[in-house]
């Protein structure tokens, strides 16, 4: 008996059948397309689109294009041209993309060589180095990060106020996420107290100056990483200075003066700032996005009476706590930078280790606040007198 033979498509054959399945345009029309707001995907390897690239394009490689699609570009009515080199890759890549249900797509033939020849824009894009695509890789596998997340990271510019019990974790795992620029303020020193929870630091470091055994930890993790140590304290005469370098803040600060100097000055700004507090066995995540939703000031109009609000010097603090809760202020960090997910803008999270239960109040702005991103021109930040010792502020 005669095995079947089927018949098997030569490559040549295959291309040729996929171009009539789909619409192709040349690379004039292309460009008109994607003037006209149409979404450039350039489906060629990563190290084709090292050696140039269209300015405002859209890189997934073949290889990742059905599994990635659909978390970078979610609406499909988007309007798409597709591009490869020469054009057989992103015919292929079109039909995929109209079988996973996106309607507008095109295929452009001659690809970006052909675009490319006849003069019409490209670039060389900053690209991630070998070292850095094997230590970023498990960030790169995701749809929603890539080789463009992690250049957004590597090129971002966070402060952390605080080197202690929050500053420690945030910093670590935003350094290890590679944040290309981290600021750490603090004006205080190790002390075998501190080693319980603030893990930047150990008993080698006990009385040097925290910020350069935060820098010493963190650049040992991830070479990456550009450490800026402010050893001072805040205050109304140094925050904008400070704090204005800067694309996002961590607040790690633990007393009412600092929290209040640092929400007038970030909304004067509109700087947005991911807020961590711990106390004993209890913490607290949110945003203040003075651009997009309450700040602290919404949240807390005025400031308790200090005996109604003991710092974790007085009332201490599990150790793991200031882990778990500044370990969330990095993610929230993290995600701001990125540009994905749903932030903790107009919403607190309020963690309890002792019943292992997270509950979510909604934040938002009161009208009588008058300490407002419309407002910043009449924003005057001041200290506020008499509620704390001016000494170093308390960081967990």
């Amino acid at each position: 008996m005669a095995l079947y033979d089927p018949v098997v498509p030569s490559f040549r054959e295959l291309l040729a059948a996929t171009k009539n399945a789909i619409e192709e345009i040349d690379t004039a029309a292309g460009q008109t397309r994607v003037n006209a707001g149409a979404l450039l995907i350039d489906v060629r390897e990563p190290h084709e689109h090292a050696q140039g690239a269209v300015p405002g394009s859209l890189h997934i490689s073949r290889g990742q294009l059905e599994s990635g699609i659909e978390a970078r570009v979610g609406d499909k009515s988007t309007e798409i041209v597709v591009m490869c080199a020469g054009g057989a890759r992103s015919a292929f890549a079109a039909q995929t993309l109209t079988l996973l249900g996106y309607q507008h797509v095109v295929s452009m033939d001659g690809g970006f060589n052909k675009w490319k020849d006849e003069g019409r824009p490209w670039h060389v894009p900053v690209t991630l180095t070998a070292e850095q695509r094997n230590r970023y890789q498990r960030h790169l596998l995701l749809p929603e990060v890539g080789d463009e997340g992690q250049l957004k990271l590597l090129n971002a510019k966070v402060l952390c106020l605080g080197a202690g019990g929050l500053g420690s974790p945030a910093a670590m795992y935003l350094a290890a996420a590679g944040v290309g620029t981290l600021g750490i303020v603090d004006m205080d020193v190790v002390d075998a107290s501190n080693l319980q929870r603030q893990i930047l630091h150990n008993v080698d470091r006990i009385g040097q100056r925290k910020v350069d055994s935060a820098r010493v930890t963190l650049t040992a993790l991830n070479p990456d990483v550009n450490v800026i140590t402010h050893d001072v304290r805040l205050d109304a005469a140094n925050i904008i200075d400070i704090i204005g370098g800067y694309d996002l803040i961590v607040d790690g600060a633990d007393n009412f003066p600092v929290r209040y100097m640092l929400n007038d000055a970030s909304v004067k700004l509109g700087i947005a700032v991911v807020h961590g507090s711990i106390f004993r066995f209890e913490g607290q995540v949110t945003v203040f996005d003075p651009k997009n939703g309450p700040t602290y000031r919404d949240l807390l109009p005025s400031p308790p009476p200090p005996e109604l609000a003991p710092s974790c010097a007085e009332a201490g603090v599990l150790g793991v706590l200031p882990g778990i809760v500044g370990s969330i202020q990095a993610l929230e960090a993290i995600k701001l930078i990125l540009g994905h997910g749903d932030p903790l803008i107009g919403r607190l999270v309020a963690f309890d280790a002792a019943e292992m239960s997270f509950r979510e109040y909604k934040l938002k702005p009161d009208p009588a606040n008058q300490i407002t991103w419309q407002n910043r021109d009449q924003i005057t930040v001041a200290e506020l007198e008499g509620l704390c010792s001016p000494q170093p502020f308390h960081l967990g």
